[in-house]
């Protein structure tokens, strides 16, 4: 898994090239588009189809039928904002990662019932940020988080450097990776 996760929300499918250039130019080989625009899951097939080098998975997925129309389009990795066993199910039936949103010790349990240990905290600097994933260590050994939510440039190597963060995410990554290729291409 790459440290970086991009969130990545295409509002119009023309955008979806640009974008992946703009983060293979950041080398990052990941992106999570997330299911917030129409185009999102016509945007997931074009990743696949015209990035093959890249990790192209779907965010925002908040029911099993819409994770099965994202695997249907190419996701390899599903992401949730919440917990949600049906969709645990539809991923673990495709063999597909699924990182469901938890922040309490109730809902980390769940997901690892669920057979869960990399989990997406969200929204970060909402639960607590460094201090609850440091402290969720401790308890929760197996456990990786990926915090998003409040995580930007200058606070991802504070998250980064805790050994149970496997990685970071976030927009931020897409705007700043956007800036520098436009800033390369045009000077």
């Amino acid at each position: 898994m790459e440290k970086r996760i991009p969130v990545t929300v295409i509002k119009e499918l023309p955008d979806t090239d640009l974008i992946m250039n703009a983060l293979k130019h950041s080398c990052i080989y990941t992106s999570e588009i997330t299911l917030r625009t129409d185009c999102a899951l016509d945007a997931i097939r074009l990743a696949k189809k015209n990035h093959p080098d890249m990790r192209i998975g779907a965010g925002t997925v908040l029911n099993a039928e819409a994770c099965a129309k994202a695997i249907e389009a190419g996701a390899g990795f599903i992401v949730s904002p919440g917990l949600s066993a049906d969709v645990a199910d539809v991923c673990k039936q495709h063999n597909i990662p699924y990182y469901p949103g938890c922040v309490t010790p109730t809902e980390i349990m769940a997901a690892l019932d669920l057979g869960l240990d990399v989990l997406k905290f969200f929204p970060a600097d909402v639960y607590g940020g460094v201090k609850a994933i440091k402290a969720f260590s401790s308890v929760f050994q197996k456990v990786k988080f990926i915090p998003t939510g409040g995580v930007n440039a200058e606070n991802e190597s504070e998250y980064l450097a805790l050994p149970n963060v496997a990685a970071v995410g976030g927009t931020y990554l897409v705007s700043d990776a956007l800036k520098k290729y436009k800033e390369d291409r045009n000077g």
